[in-house]
């Protein structure tokens, strides 16, 4: 029997004995890194695995701090929720508002160029949010969503809010003011959810590295043989310095100094990681860029994504019920995060609670799945009813008490 066979025979095994009781709670854990994280000069970050959510790392997580440009994040994923539900076309041209054109843009700002008399998609003004980082390109993609920027900032933490981030506001759409706030655990938690729903974003648009704006199609007839083409480069440098990393965005404001939401995956791996405030000084860019390389270099050595393959559970007795089984669920996903050299040959098994008595509400815990290897315990997973279960009748009842108690009365001696 290989080792696949082995791993269903001891579910099932233990299944059938049971465990001697489980707990009440289960909360799943991260077993200690072989080696600590590097230090960072960063003021706030957190590091999480996409999959799992598990947190791997963290710094002030919950300071918080004006996210600068990676407000464009929120931006960018409003229009993509329009587009996708049919709202706007990605690819429809319109003319930017004069309210976007860069000439109307404060002072410092970043810039996609836009001008009065082109045509531009909004495909082009994403692109033009997530590599030059154009705070022209931001309040254009607000006008095309809402009457003004105030209303497109309402929208904003409007599903800031539906999310659950409690800290995170919006003024507008660019991230040049510092009335804008997140926390790096609040903002690791929307890029998490932002890359589980749009994972063709990070090729699309977020790890593109170089953007060309105005095109001959942008501009009048006129101009069209020299349109005035500008030549931009992605801000996010790790992009090219760091294996796997594909998205997702830079910031910088004075009251916040140097931001970055970074991606990565390596091997089924993808891990997220925010850095808010590095030293708004000459330099902090290249600070937090090395933050940044530190702490992805340390996860990708020490964590990994587990995914267990796990059978259906066996069927539990259940006392004093109209049914004599039960079958449990399985209460979470099974993947977790565990260290880099951990969980290669897996093994499952489960403490049942013993008696299990009806009646039973569904999600009631009936056990807990452990998931081990060689060197011990990795992982707990609660074992649910999968729905109610009703008390039987008075003679099952009767007949189940008398058989419990000699069961007992057998098991003691």
């Amino acid at each position: 029997m290989g080792p696949a066979g082995k791993t269903v025979q001891l579910f099932c095994l233990l299944l059938v004995l049971g465990g001697g009781g489980a707990s009440a709670q289960v909360r799943p854990r991260l077993l200690k890194p072989a080696s600590p994280a590097p230090a960072i000069a960063s003021r706030a970050a957190l590091l999480l695995d996409a999959e799992t959510g598990t947190v791997l790392y963290e710094k002030n997580a919950d300071e918080a701090i004006p996210p600068a440009s990676l407000t464009k994040l929120m931006t960018i994923h409003i229009a993509l929720r329009a587009a996708a539900s049919g709202e706007i076309s990605l690819d429809e041209k319109t003319q930017p508002p004069k309210e976007s054109w860069a000439i109307n843009q404060p002072p410092r700002s970043s810039l996609m160029f836009l001008a009065a008399g082109q045509q531009v998609s909004l495909r082009e003004l994403l692109l033009g949010l997530a590599i030059p980082s154009g705070n022209d390109a931001a309040v254009a993609v607000a006008l095309r969503l809402a009457p003004s920027v105030a209303v497109f900032a309402d929208m904003m933490n409007e599903e800031a809010r539906r999310l659950g981030l409690q800290i995170t506001r919006f003024a507008e759409p660019s991230g040049i003011s510092e009335k804008n706030l997140t926390t790096a655990r609040e903002f690791a938690r929307f890029c998490q959810y932002y890359v589980s729903l749009y994972p063709l974003a990070l090729q699309e648009f977020h790890s593109v590295r170089e953007f060309a704006y105005p095109k001959p199609e942008n501009v009048a007839e006129r101009y069209r043989e020299k349109p005035g083409t500008i030549v931009q480069y992605n801000h996010n440098t790790l992009l090219k310095d760091f294996p796997g990393v594909d998205g997702l965005k830079t910031g910088y404001i004075d009251e916040a100094g140097y931001n970055i939401a970074l991606t990565a995956e390596q091997e089924g791996t993808r891990f997220i990681l925010v850095l808010l405030g590095a030293p708004a000084v000459w330099g902090g860019d290249k600070m937090r860029d090395d933050d940044g390389r530190k702490l992805l270099a340390w996860a990708f050595d020490e964590y990994r994504t587990i995914r267990p393959i796990i059978p259906d559970p066996e069927p539990i007795r259940l006392w004093k019920g109209k049914q004599k089984e039960i079958l449990p669920l399985v209460a979470e996903t099974p993947d977790f995060t565990g260290p880099k050299d951990r969980g290669q040959q897996l093994y499952l098994g489960a403490e049942i609670t013993d008696p299990l008595i009806a009646p039973l509400a569904a999600g009631d815990q009936v056990g807990i799945l452990i998931l081990s290897d060689d060197l011990g315990e990795l992982r707990r997973i609660p074992l649910l009813a999968a729905q109610d279960y009703g008390e039987g009748g008075f003679f099952r009842r009767l007949w189940d008490s008398v058989r419990l108690f000699f069961r007992d009365l057998f098991r003691r001696r």
